[in-house]
């Protein structure tokens, strides 16, 4: 039975009151230790974004978010609860070299009486079509001896098919702009050498006739004497161009006024320099097509090594970072996505639902979600996957006969 739940979205907290009869608290911040019912178990999703590698890392001392684990630990010095779980991002793990979990998080558990254990765990790894590796932390004041991680299985090809809808009608059809993008890469696709594999790297698309300083300095940072002869995106003369048409010259990766840029990049750089001058001959005719699309549709990320060169049989996802292709066998990590970064299931031109991301996240049975569908993706990208979860509890809770007739209790904080 839960007794306390917390969480700061007014939406969600309504979302979570319709499904489950308890309407949450709000900012865990705000709450004192003592207004939060005794409890035997306590779940926590503390916000991922001062751990995430998509962030800026800031951890514990990110001023909004970092320091909420504190709250957690509030309460779980005040009661004592017998279970803890939590579940972060991957990254937490490796976060600063590793001591924002050792030397500062788990520290702080074991001072608090518990034994503790954590595991990096994904819903693929349950046979869920869903990457989405996350770390799950376990503690139990009266140990962890009887304690096993739940059993990773091969479950051989998965299928996102298993999680969708055939053409609903619902779905969000996807625009005339975003087929036209789709289109254009897979025209490239098709020009590439058919016994040639398609590089693993990034294509950036932009590189293809740059010649602008790279490895000793950017182009920001270089005497402007160097540019006079120098090319930014799709072989655009930089002479005399400066300020705003300097920028808007330049691909939006080498738009930055550090004196040099972080060693990946200078390797993707030359990777796709040297890529172009061995396929310029046909990449030339192909460029004025790319052009017309804006600098993250001039990305292509190619995750299907070794499958059919067909966009139209694969996921897809359009980020920041570049069109995302991937193998139609998992959806990409669900995060708190806005609606153009849903999954794209290319063979029926439209994007996912709201209920079919749920059943990536093992909340099929959920009765509401969220009425608007931008704040059901976001939502569902912020959740936990329920299948882990309780896969994980059932290993760390007691059996119902251990507990001989006494009712567990739980705080769910998030």
């Amino acid at each position: 039975m839960c007794v306390f739940a917390c969480e700061i979205d007014p939406v969600l907290q309504e979302t979570y009151r319709l499904n489950f009869g308890i309407t949450p608290a709000g900012d865990i911040r705000s709450i004192r230790a003592t207004d939060v019912p005794a409890h035997d178990l306590l779940c926590a999703g503390f916000p991922c974004q001062p751990f995430s590698k998509a962030g800026e890392q800031a951890g514990l001392e990110c001023d909004k978010w970092g320091n909420l684990f504190n709250s957690v630990s509030r309460i779980l010095r005040h009661h004592r609860p017998r279970f803890v779980i939590l579940e972060n991002v991957a990254n937490l793990e490796r976060h600063d070299g590793g001591r924002t979990w050792k030397a500062r998080l788990h520290r702080r558990l074991v001072d608090a009486g518990y034994d503790v254990d954590a595991k990096l765990l994904s819903p693929h790894q349950f046979g869920i079509p869903q990457i989405r590796e996350r770390f799950f932390v376990v503690a139990s004041r009266a140990g962890l001896g009887s304690f096993v991680w739940p059993d990773q299985q091969d479950h051989g090809r998965l299928s996102i098919e298993s999680v969708l809808d055939r053409q609903p009608p619902e779905a969000t059809r996807l625009s005339s702009h975003a087929i036209s993008c789709l289109e254009t890469w897979q025209a490239f696709l098709e020009a590439w050498p058919a016994r040639e594999e398609l590089p693993s790297f990034p294509i950036w698309s932009m590189e293809f006739g740059a010649t602008y300083p790279f490895e000793n300095a950017t182009p920001l940072s270089a005497p402007p004497a160097s540019l006079e002869s120098a090319r930014g995106s799709h072989g655009r003369s930089l002479a005399g161009l400066s300020g705003t048409n300097l920028l808007d010259a330049l691909p939006s990766h080498a738009r930055t006024t550090a004196s040099s840029f972080p060693r990946w990049k200078e390797t993707f750089i030359r990777q796709n320099r040297e890529l172009y001058q061995r396929h310029r001959r046909w990449i030339d005719p192909w460029i004025p097509r790319i052009k017309t699309f804006p600098s993250s549709l001039q990305k292509l990320e190619w995750n299907c090594k070794g499958e059919k060169r067909d966009i139209w049989s694969t996921i897809v996802q359009f980020r920041a970072s570049g069109v995302r292709v991937k193998r139609p066998t998992t959806a990409p990590s669900l995060v708190a996505m806005t609606t153009t970064q849903v999954p794209v299931i290319a063979w029926e031109r439209r994007y996912m639902t709201p209920r079919e991301c749920s059943r990536l996240q093992s909340m099929e049975e959920l009765a509401h979600l969220p009425g608007a569908s931008t704040r059901a993706f976001k939502a569902l990208g912020n959740s936990v996957n329920v299948d882990v979860v309780q896969r994980v509890a059932e290993g760390l809770l007691p059996t119902s006969a251990q507990l001989r007739g006494k009712q567990l209790t739980r705080v769910s904080v998030h």
